[in-house]
Order: structure tokens, then C-alpha cells, then sequence
């Protein structure tokens, strides 16, 4: 039996995630499997709040429509020709590949924040869904501006829904994801069903009907900012920048067996965050027709974004289930995930424990309402801070022969800290961030310059670096 072999089946008893070594051949999966995974995933618990939080922000119909097209695009061009193209050619997590590139104690900082940025998403999630659960108790939903607990019911029904989550997570993503499976259809369906009750509650007879219903924009809501196209297509395109241009999605795409599979995001994007994006402000266009939403808006407020009552007001119980159902299959699996980062911080404790752990921050972060209200703001801001990561993968990929630099750096001298990668990412987040609260720039647009930046210092502290540690005596 070759080593290759003897690696397989070891891989087998453990599980067979792989997390050390490069898929094999016979554990590949056709473009199907990332089809289906894609358009059940991205259309779930955020996308009731996004859709809403647009028109709030006194978005246009060209903005939004066509913004979201081409934002979209651009994120799929991301996952096919970066994300899909290095996962096939190395095969590793992206965990193990920063690892051999940064070294064990650097990676160990990445999980931390990794881990603390997955629970404050899914305590947004967690808001989401207590928002459905709410709706029989006559609860009060938590309002646009919004940052603490406003009853003891929100409060207890958040530590309920957290808790159970919490405990379904910490059995293995195995049941999760079949769980998820399941319910995406539902999901969908219930989107596509608010949408289109929407528009007939709107009054909608022809295209027309629909671009006015953004018409040419409005100023925004109290306590939001004017997103104009650019914010549209730069705020789409780096929704996942942490998943595409950060890599994060080396661990998915590490099973296709071509790279083309790449372009089985466009379900995702196109069904959760076209169709479900679109839909949720429909849902929010009617809501803000009504005598209560104007009654905020008279007296200088903004009215509440709250998924449950929207959907269930359009299409009733099956609405409010939709909702539940969208943000609990957005945070278990990111609460699971959330855990995983913690063990590979304290690897002592259990898979269990360290889930719990991640569920109770979760279920804490949810019983603030500003992590789901502020989701387009917290949204950026965490791509903003683990994209660039991504970058010393990606400028390592196609650039280091061509610079001359070590590959795997960290792994072939033994270092357990690449200060290299250390102070290309802390200077290319400091820069951006100060120019981003200095000159008010929304965080979006400095991604990219930041992304960029970061793998160009890579390069320059490798290339600096790396001879002086090769030519010590």
C-alpha cells in the first residue's frame, strides 16, 4: 500500500475532512454539489435584513437593480478565477495553507478574530429569527436605531432560540448541514412568495410600477448613510469578501474537481443576493406604506427592520417560519464554524465545548439589536479585516517565483511567526482604516486598496526578510 494511500485511510477514520492533507481524487465532487450548497446558503437569515437596510439608505432603482448585477458578477468573477483556481491546484484548507505560510502563532490570531466576527454574525442571526418567534407573543421588535435589550420578552426569547442553536450546533456540522439541506427549499420558496405578494400589495401593473418603487432614491433614513451605485456594487461585491478574495472558501472548493465549479456561485448571488435582496425591500416598500411606518417617519425616526412581521404580513405564518428558518440555518453553521476557530485557540477543550462557547457569545451578541440593524456596516467591516489575508495567498500563488520569495515560508524554516505577513496585514489595515475614519470613506471602498496593498507588502517584507534569515550564518 503506497503512503498516499495509508493517508487516505487515516484521513477516513478521522472523519475524512482532510484538514492536514490534500483531498484525494476520489473524495472530488462535480459542479452539482457546489450549485446546490451555494444557492441554499446565500439566500438565508441576512438577506431579510440587507434587503430592507438598502432602502433605508435611500438606494435608486438604477442603483439597486442594475448595482447589484454587476457588484454580484464581480464577487462570482472572484470565486472562479482566484478562489476555485488556487483551492484546485493545493487542495488544502485555508487554515493549514496560512499555516504553512505564517506559522502556527500567527494563524493561532487569525482564528481568534475569525471565531469572534462568525458569533457577532450569528447573534444577527439569532435576531433575525427571534423576530418570527416574537409575533405570537405580541412582542416589541427592536427599531433601525436600536442598540440594546427593549423587554424582558426579547430577551428571553433570544437566550431560548440561542440556546437551542447553540445545542443542535455543538452535535456536528454533519446534522446541521443536512438540516440546512432541507430547509433551503423552504426558504427559497418563502422569498420568492413574499416578493411577489409584495408587489401586488404595492400595486405593481408593469415594469415601470416597479423601478418607481425606488424611483430616482430618497435621502436616507435617520441614523443611515446615502449609498449611491458605487456603494451598491462595491458593498455586493465584498458581502463575502472574507469567503472569495480571503479565501475562506479554499475549504469548499478543495473537493471540486475543476475550477470552472467556480462559477456555481452565481446561484448563490443571484437567487439570495439578487432575488432575496430584492424581495426583502419589497417586503419593506410595503411596510413603510403603512400608518405606523409613517408615524415613525413623522416624528424624525426610522421605522423598525424587523424580518418576522415583514414576511409574516405578507404571506403569515409560512413567512414567519421562513424567517425563523433563514437565520437558524445562517447561525448554526456559523456558530459551528465560530467553535472550530476557538478549538484551534484552546485545543484542549472539547469540539463541544468550545461550541457552547461560541454559542453563548453568539446568543449574547444577539440580544443587541445593533449587530443586525448595523449588518451592512458589520458586514464590511469584517471583509474588511480578514480579506487581506487572502491576499498572501493569492500574491504567494502567482507571484512568488516571479519575486523570488520562499513558498510556504513559514512551514520550510520552521518559523512559527511570519513577521512578513504580520506587518504587510497591520499596515495595510492601520492605513485604510485611519483614511476610512479620517475622511469619512465608507469601508467598502478601501477593500480593495487594502487587499492590494497587503500582498504587495508581502512580497516587498518577504523579499527583505526572508534573504536575511536564508544568509545567516
Amino acid at each position: 500500500m503506497s503512503q498516499y494511500n495509508i493517508e487516505e485511510e487515516i484521513e477516513e477514520i478521522a472523519g475524512g475532512e482532510f484538514e492536514r492533507t490534500p483531498v484525494p481524487k476520489s473524495k472530488l465532487k462535480s459542479w452539482k454539489s457546489f450549485l446546490g450548497m451555494y444557492a441554499g446558503e446565500h439566500a438565508a437569515g441576512t438577506e431579510f435584513v440587507i434587503g430592507p437596510l438598502f432602502l433605508t439608505a435611500g438606494v435608486s432603482a438604477f442603483d439597486l437593480i442594475i448595482g447589484l448585477l454587476l457588484g454580484n458578477f464581480l464577487a462570482v468573477l472572484s470565486w472562479r478565477f482566484l478562489t476555485a483556481e488556487i483551492a484546485v491546484k493545493y487542495r488544502l484548507t485555508l487554515y493549514y495553507q496560512l499555516e504553512k505560510i505564517c506559522g502556527k502563532n500567527l494563524v493561532l490570531g487569525y482564528n481568534l478574530a475569525n471565531g469572534v466576527l462568525f458569533c457577532f454574525l450569528a447573534g444577527a442571526m439569532i435576531t433575525v429569527s427571534a423576530t418570527a418567534v416574537g409575533i405570537p407573543f405580541n412582542m416589541e421588535m427592536p427599531k433601525l436605531t436600536d442598540t440594546m435589550p427593549n423587554g424582558l420578552i426579547w430577551v428571553l426569547i433570544v437566550l431560548a432560540i440561542g440556546t437551542v442553536i447553540s445545542l443542535v450546533a455543538s452535535k456536528g456540522y454533519d446534522m446541521v448541514s443536512k438540516a440546512a439541506n432541507w430547509m433551503s427549499p423552504i426558504i427559497v420558496l418563502g422569498f420568492l412568495a413574499c416578493g411577489i405578494i409584495a408587489i401586488q400589495q404595492l400595486g405593481v401593473q408593469s415594469l415601470s410600477d416597479f423601478w418607481n418603487i425606488w424611483g430616482e432614491g430618497s435621502e436616507p433614513f435617520p441614523g443611515q448613510i446615502k449609498y449611491t451605485f458605487w456603494h451598491v456594487v462595491i458593498w455586493s461585491w465584498f458581502a463575502n469578501a472574507a469567503m472569495h478574495i480571503g479565501m475562506s472558501d479554499l475549504s469548499v472548493f478543495r473537493f471540486a474537481k475543476k475550477p470552472s465549479s467556480g462559477w456555481m456561485t452565481a446561484a448563490g448571488m443571484y437567487v439570495g443576493h439578487y432575488m432575496a435582496w430584492i424581495a426583502a425591500a419589497l417586503l419593506y416598500a410595503v411596510y413603510i406604506k403603512s400608518p405606523e411606518a409613517q408615524t415613525f417617519l413623522s416624528n424624525g425616526e426610522a421605522p423598525p427592520v424587523a424580518p418576522g412581521p415583514l414576511a409574516y404580513n405578507a404571506i403569515g405564518y409560512f413567512g414567519a417560519l421562513a424567517v425563523l428558518l433563514a437565520g437558524w440555518t445562517t447561525a448554526n453553521p456559523t456558530i459551528y464554524r465560530a467553535g472550530l476557530a476557538f478549538q484551534a485557540v484552546i485545543p484542549k477543550i472539547s469540539t463541544f465545548w468550545v461550541t457552547i462557547l461560541a454559542g453563548t457569545v453568539a446568543t449574547i451578541a444577539g440580544l443587541f439589536p445593533a449587530f443586525a440593524m448595523k449588518l451592512l456596516g458589520f458586514v464590511a467591516l469584517y471583509g474588511f479585516i480578514l480579506a487581506p489575508f487572502g491576499a498572501i495567498i493569492v500574491f504567494e500563488h502567482f507571484f512568488a517565483k516571479k519575486s523570488g520569495i520562499v513558498e510556504n515560508y513559514a512551514e520550510k524554516s520552521g518559523s512559527k511567526f511570519n513577521r512578513s505577513v504580520f506587518w504587510a496585514w497591520t499596515v495595510s489595515f492601520g492605513l485604510f482604516y485611519f483614511i476610512s475614519l479620517q475622511f469619512d470613506i465608507f469601508l467598502s471602498f478601501v477593500t480593495l486598496p487594502a487587499w492590494l496593498l497587503c500582498g504587495v507588502l508581502f512580497l516587498v517584507f518577504s523579499k527583505k526578510w526572508q534573504k536575511k534569515i536564508q544568509t545567516a550564518p
